[in-house]
């Protein structure tokens, strides 16, 4: 008898806006290279593609 298959993760269409430069800036709390706060940061993997959209749609309003 086969063992059960886990089944795989979610395909994530919406990839990361990291670009390598992982400073976090003191005076706005974001990231100075992607923009993101630290939180988003951290949960990236975790979240879905509907609200990584949303954090991307936001990141170019962002000002350090």
């Amino acid at each position: 008898m086969a063992e059960p298959q886990s089944p795989a993760p979610p395909v994530r269409r919406v990839m990361s806006p990291c670009k390598g430069i992982c400073i976090m800036d003191a005076k706005s709390n974001l990231c100075i290279g992607c923009k993101r706060t630290i939180h988003e940061v951290a949960r990236w993997p975790m979240i879905e593609d509907a609200e990584r959209q949303q954090i991307i749609d936001s990141l170019k309003a962002r000002k350090l």
